[in-house]
């Protein structure tokens, strides 16, 4: 069994689809929210393994959206 950072997940991020229905680019958020692209780019291609409270605060405030909005679980 691999060790937990290495373990796969099942959870989504809905960023693309959050930035093109607000006519954003990574950039904009990026900057708005506080962050590196590189960060969100790691997180927007699901190759995050996690996120801080205060960055997802961030995320949904600069969106107007919620958590559920920005993430899914896939089954």
């Amino acid at each position: 069994m691999p060790p937990e950072s290495e373990e796969p997940h099942a959870v989504v991020c809905h960023l693309d689809d959050l930035l093109a229905a607000r006519g954003m680019t990574l950039t904009e958020l990026a900057d708005r929210v506080g962050v590196t692209v590189v960060n969100l780019s790691v997180l927007k291609n699901n190759r995050a393994r996690a996120i801080r409270f205060s960055t997802l605060t961030r995320l949904c405030a600069v969106l107007g959206c919620q958590p559920g909005d920005v993430f899914s679980v896939q089954r």
